[in-house]
């Protein structure tokens, strides 16, 4: 068998761990549900379901993939008892991290259709009007969208092509320092203009009857907690192997709570960040976040137009967004052509073949807005459903699965799971949890997927 790749650096891991997370999650549907839901109450709430939700579901994901030295293909095989079927999710998981490619590389691809139409100034002088149709014309244009998922698809496969040090990790390393610098230069610019007081209250200074009451006085206390677990919960990219894997390439110098604490803190600032550029321009301009799509790509778009030198921020922020996005298809990526090199494919092979099936399984959610627009199963178009299936089904049901495989004595078990997330220096898993995870957590987990079928079907 050959020696597995290994991270050249403890920052690698961290940066690229911590980029798979970072995503959308973080700079789309943080700041809007932080602006539906309170503001800076909601973001304590979060916070707080951040720690006890997120950090222990990514630890366990972490030691199985640490333990084992093997992708989800192969993970299960190796620390599961004889005579077990955990493997089986295996195939479920894989299909998730296709499902989620499947609609995410499309929107990664208007993110860089959007950063060339900043460059060009093709919102300059439209009205609130005329900046959504110009979304509505991308929509309709499947050429466009494709050409650009294309390009996407391409650049995350030759990343991946390179290798995990001189590929995946190399490059993630310069697109995450980037990220990060373009945040703090765009926060900036944001805090300091003029009416942006009132959007850094809002988000900064915590009101909790905003938490609890909407603006026409309707009582929203639950509806803003189940939000504030579904985002701690999402946000971390949890339940398809996606961190296993990164977990597979580290050795055991280190404990990995600690390792799982730094990338929540770094996926955390980005979405904090990510609120400080958007709520202090919404303010300073008088609109409202918006919500979904609306909020990147009408909203920001009209806000840029009316700011000094707006062109040249504009592009700036959607070449943020594009590395945001990046860095969770590239990681994502190397999950999937790792389950496939653990199957006993070549790097080369893995790289070619999938290459070809993300090109054709994202041709669906290009033409779900246009050409296949009336196909709405279950009243949703593609994108919905593919989103859907990840985000409400196998996210949730996978973070389950890593748990009842870590603490139940018919999987790996609570001893074996704590001494691997132990092995090391700094920071220890607490024994003292075990109850928590093994009956309590388990029930949350339970009850976001079961809420995420009542929001969607039967709510209202």
């Amino acid at each position: 068998m050959d020696e597995r790749e290994s991270f050249s650096s403890r920052l690698g891991f961290i940066l690229i761990s911590a980029g798979c997370a970072i995503g959308l999650g973080n700079v789309w549907r943080f700041p809007y549900i932080t602006g539906k839901y309170g503001g800076a109450a909601f973001v304590l709430i979060y916070l707080l379901f951040l720690v006890i939700l997120g950090l222990p579901v990514m630890v366990t994901e972490l030691a199985v993939g640490r333990a084992s030295q093997r992708s989800m293909a192969l993970s299960f095989h190796v620390l599961e008892p004889a005579g077990s079927k955990w493997h089986w999710y295996s195939y479920l998981g894989f299909a998730g991290n296709y499902l989620l490619m499947m609609f995410y590389t499309v929107i990664a691809g208007w993110l860089l259709y959007y950063f060339v139409k900043m460059l060009r100034g093709d919102f300059m002088g439209l009205d609130s009007a005329g900046v959504a149709e110009q979304f509505s014309q991308m929509q309709a244009r499947p050429g466009v969208m494709a050409i650009y998922m294309v390009i996407v698809v391409c650049i995350g496969m030759l990343v991946c092509a390179q290798g995990l040090r001189n590929g995946v990790e190399r490059v993630n390393k310069v697109m995450m320092l980037c990220l990060l610098a373009l945040m703090l230069v765009l926060a900036v610019n944001s805090i300091t203009l003029e009416g942006a007081g009132e959007g850094l209250k809002f988000y900064l200074q915590p009101n909790f009857r905003n938490l609890m009451y909407d603006a026409q006085g309707n009582w929203i206390l639950g509806e803003a907690i189940f939000a504030a677990m579904g985002q701690a919960f999402f946000t971390l990219s949890l339940g398809i192997g996606a961190i296993a894997i990164f977990g597979s390439y580290i050795g055991k110098e280190h404990r990995l709570t600690g390792e799982a604490l730094r990338i929540g803190v770094l996926d955390t600032c980005v979405a904090f960040v990510a609120g400080l550029i958007i709520f202090p321009a919404c303010s300073a301009f008088g609109v409202p976040t918006g919500e979904g799509p609306s909020l990147v790509f009408v909203t920001l778009p009209n806000i840029f137009d009316h700011m000094p030198m707006g062109r040249l921020w504009g592009a700036l922020f959607f070449l943020f967004l594009s590395f945001a996005a990046l860095s969770t298809i590239i990681a994502v990526f190397e999950n999937i052509i790792s389950f496939c090199m653990d199957k006993g494919w070549s790097r080369k092979k893995a790289v070619l073949v999938n290459f070809i099936w993300v090109l054709i399984l994202s041709m669906p959610c290009v033409l779900g807005s246009n050409l296949w627009a009336a196909f709405r199963p279950l009243g949703m178009d593609i994108s919905g459903i593919e989103d859907f299936l990840v985000s409400q089904n196998i996210l949730p049901l996978g973070s389950l699965l890593y748990l009842l495989f870590c603490v139940s004595k018919r999987g790996w078990g609570w001893d074996a799971f704590l001494a691997e997330a132990n092995a090391g220096s700094g920071l220890r898993f607490p024994a003292a949890t075990r109850f928590y995870v093994t009956y309590v957590l388990p029930l949350i987990v339970l009850f976001i997927f079961v809420m995420g079928y009542w929001n969607t079907f039967w709510k209202g």
